[in-house]
């Protein structure tokens, strides 16, 4: 079951991170079969505050076959992050997991490429809601029925507005890609309270 992680110039280093250590507690505590490749246009991929990260694959060599799931850490518009969000070979590979019913896993603005690459059209979701929701309202615009609540989950997509939520959507992926009751394993054992 197997996530990649794809990384966007400007990304949170906290919304990045939960990813990697809630499947990476899945996998060396309890043998949980849930790998993590990350991915990003470059090889390295400089987050919001200038952390460089080095991914294990560039676009061109990523394939969706590969993969069971999407995740997407958000990011700073200041910092780059709308200019690859939005570039259509990043909306195409959304539109390639989405086709083949693999889970896509957001935090806040990460839902914004996927409301732009056109899978959300219809559909229910969230995304980054303080300062007068002017995310919310952006995400709007792409034909999505936006639901102000920290995490929405429509079918195979995961999507929550703001860096708060982050832990519970990395768990809430675990629990997708194996079953509650092995998330709740991982989740205690991290001393996350229900």
């Amino acid at each position: 079951m197997r996530t990649l992680v794809f990384l966007l110039k400007g990304f949170e280093t906290m919304e990045f991170s939960v990813f990697v250590d809630v499947l990476g507690w899945a996998r060396n505590d309890f043998g949980y079969d849930v790998p993590v490749v990350t991915g990003g246009f470059q090889e390295k991929v400089v987050s919001t505050f200038n952390i460089p990260v080095l991914v294990d694959k560039t676009l061109e060599d990523i394939s969706v076959d590969d993969f069971d799931a999407l995740a997407i850490p958000g990011g700073f518009e200041e910092f780059g992050f709308y200019e690859e969000a939005y570039d259509e070979r990043f909306l195409n590979l959304i539109r390639e997991f989405d086709a083949r019913g693999k889970i896509i896993a957001t935090i806040c603005v990460a839902a914004l490429p996927v409301g732009k690459s056109g899978v959300l059209t219809g559909r229910k979701a969230t995304t980054y809601h303080l300062r007068d929701a002017y995310r919310q309202k952006q995400l709007k615009e792409f034909q999505v029925d936006v639901v102000n609540e920290p995490i929405v989950v429509d079918k195979n997509i995961i999507t929550s507005y703001c860096p708060e939520t982050a832990p519970s959507v990395a768990f809430k992926l675990l629990e997708m890609l194996t079953s509650t009751e092995e998330m709740e394993q991982v989740k205690q054992a991290m001393g996350f309270q229900n």
